[in-house]
């Protein structure tokens, strides 16, 4: 049947036995493709009637939907004219793993961080309003991104407009890892309100076969229906904020979520719409364990070596058996940031704030402020959200605390809302901190065991996988870098810091090889940069070559460059920068993204010879 939807339009016309039927193929495409591709698979197939109810009431892209987060947007790609390209998602050149505007018109907000969704739907909302505009903007949000501090923000600021906006609240009590804190418990409460909404259903259904006089009945109702619900629940806290709050409603009966879109619709009134669902529904693995099949790696083959993230778990985990100060925190990703093995070790010292990255900074830092080490572990691309409370609330008052800062660099099928290559640029303006970048295990030690003595703030920088294979003998340590020459003299200075020190060491073997030498600096601590051991290993070369995967913009290349150039030791070939200048790079296995960027090996042989060649 899915061949056959082109658009949501299409889900109209279905009977229940079709929709039901529908339901089950679209269960089985998703266990065919993200096995294959890799991706988030419980997630979506926690939403599969959901996403079929909204579409089959609503009128997409009229009516606009935001998924929060769009990782578990992937039916709604199916159902919105994409099912053709669907066996592509998240492959180079295909479809993206989230919500991308360019996509799609039915993609109204891209969302790849949690909490964006309803602050995005007030927007829109208001410009349709603004434009006179009588379509409805639909947010589904799941129970995670509402322990993030942007949705109540958003939340308090629709109390205040008259908007059609409905929130779906997707509860399966799971983010990523389990839910933690208190709004996951008063969530859960709600579910008391259960039996109300049983009533109301019923009652409907009384009404409506009364002949004549049973669609009046049903209108008058609603004020009955009213004071029934806050004689069942008295404390609701979206009520308090002057929304509507239905709920909670069975996320998998389909019947049930049309009527309930239709009451919202006719309400006129921004309303909480809140759903239980089974993250997971429909695949037993997946139910069982949903937080082992969030995200299914392509192939479907789970590895057993978490490469840096469990090697930096081990780290804090042996740091901690010494140190009684020392606590590790996170925000709702325990198990991807190698987490596990400390929490079950220390579990007093171990801190899970949920989606909340600047709560948890700036909790690091009252942490620190009250004799504590606090480490945070954080992706690269979600450190990005506590940038603020880095400079305020940490560095401003010299705060000891160290970030873990994982999946530095491209992270391959996640696409440009995940990668990492903003931090580089970020930490070296922070002033009084520390940055490492450690392409290695060994190097990984050495950075962390001088991170968690270091006076202020201190974050080590490292890759999704594990360490990238060449020869590290060939490498002379020299501080906080290491050097290696290849070919005679050095022509060439190359320069560069993690994982990439394995393609600039293939380039280097390659213009060797062709009568180039080249010596090869892997920086491991970016700053405080030992610049006087620099200037020690330029020599008489012609050309400085800096390699980093990440922005050109600020980064430790640009950095570099202009040390350079202000201590007058520009070499008679320049400075020649290879980064990602000036664009969101796209998703795709990391060597294609690699190749795009002319991180590879022979793109950079080439460039480095023709420098030198044409000058």
């Amino acid at each position: 049947m899915l061949e056959n939807i082109k658009s949501p339009a299409d889900l109209k016309k279905l009977s229940a036995a079709e929709t039901k039927a529908l339901c089950a193929e679209i269960r089985g495409k998703l266990l065919d493709v993200v096995p294959l591709n890799g991706g988030h698979l419980a997630s979506n197939l926690g939403v599969v009637e959901l996403t079929v109810a909204i579409h089959s009431v609503f009128d997409s892209p009229k009516d606009r939907v935001i998924w929060d987060v769009g990782h578990q947007a992937y039916v709604h790609k199916m159902l919105t004219g994409r099912y053709a390209e669907i066996d592509g998602i998240r492959t180079y050149g295909g479809l993206s793993g989230f919500p991308k505007r360019e996509e799609s018109p039915h993609d109204s907000f891209g969302t790849g961080h949690a909490s964006t969704s309803v602050s995005a739907a007030l927007g829109l909302a208001a410009a349709d309003a603004f434009a006179g505009k009588t379509n409805y903007t639909v947010v589904v949000a799941g129970d995670g991104a509402f322990t993030g501090g942007m949705i109540y923000e958003a939340l308090n600021n629709a109390a205040e407009q008259d908007l059609r906006l409905i929130i779906v609240l997707n509860d399966n009590d799971m983010a990523i890892d389990r839910n933690v804190g208190g709004i996951n418990r008063y969530i859960t409460r709600l579910s008391t309100s259960a039996r109300y909404l049983g009533f109301k259903y019923h009652l409907k259904k009384f009404f409506a076969a009364i002949p004549v006089i049973g669609r009046p009945l049903t209108v008058t109702a609603r004020g009955i229906k009213n004071f029934i619900k806050r004689l069942v629940w008295r404390d609701n806290m979206f009520e308090n904020l002057g929304l509507n709050y239905y709920g909670p409603i069975d996320g998998h009966n389909i019947k049930w979520l049309q009527g309930v879109f239709k009451d919202a619709m006719r309400d006129r009134k921004s309303s909480i719409i809140h759903v239980r669902t089974v993250k997971g529904k429909g695949y037993t693995p997946a139910e069982q364990q949903p937080e082992k099949y969030h995200g299914v790696p392509k192939g479907g083959v789970f590895k057993t070596d978490g490469g840096f993230s469990d090697v930096f778990g081990q780290i804090v985990a042996d740091r901690a058996a010494k140190d009684a100060r020392l606590c590790a925190v996170t925000a709702a990703m325990c198990d991807g940031t190698g987490l596990n093995a400390f929490k079950n070790s220390f579990p007093d010292r171990f801190f899970d704030v949920g989606i909340a990255e600047e709560h948890a900074l700036t909790f690091c830092a009252g942490l620190a402020a009250g004799g504590m080490r606090p480490v945070f572990a954080v992706y690269s691309t979600f450190a990005q959200r506590c940038y603020d409370q880095l400079i305020h609330d940490a560095a401003l008052q010299k705060l000891p605390l160290v970030l873990g800062l994982d999946r530095a660099g491209f992270v391959g099928e996640d696409g440009p809302t995940h990668h990492g290559l903003f931090d580089v640029g970020f930490m070296l303006q922070l002033p009084g901190s520390a940055l490492y970048s450690p392409d290695s295990y060994a190097d990984m030690e050495k950075a962390f065991a001088e991170a968690f003595d270091y006076s202020g703030v201190a974050a080590v920088r490292y890759p999704k996988g594990g360490e990238p294979a060449y020869d590290r003998s060939a490498f002379t340590d020299c501080g906080g870098m290491a050097y290696a020459d290849f070919g005679q003299g050095h022509d060439v200075l190359t320069v560069t810091y993690g994982r990439l020190t394995a393609q600039c060491f293939k380039a280097a073997e390659q213009l060797a090889a062709e009568g180039t030498g080249v010596r090869l600096v892997r920086v491991l601590k970016l700053k405080p940069f030992d610049t006087e051991t620099f200037l020690g290993l330029l020599g008489g070369a012609k050309l400085v070559y800096l390699a980093e995967e990440g922005v050109k913009s600020g980064g430790f290349a640009e950095y570099l460059a202009a040390f350079l150039a202000e201590a007058g030791c520009v070499p008679r070939c320049g400075v020649l920068i290879r980064a990602v200048d000036d664009k969101f790079v796209t998703h795709g296995q990391t060597e294609k993204l690699f190749e795009e960027c002319g991180f590879t090996p022979a793109a950079m042989a080439a460039e480095i010879s023709e420098k030198i060649n044409g000058a």
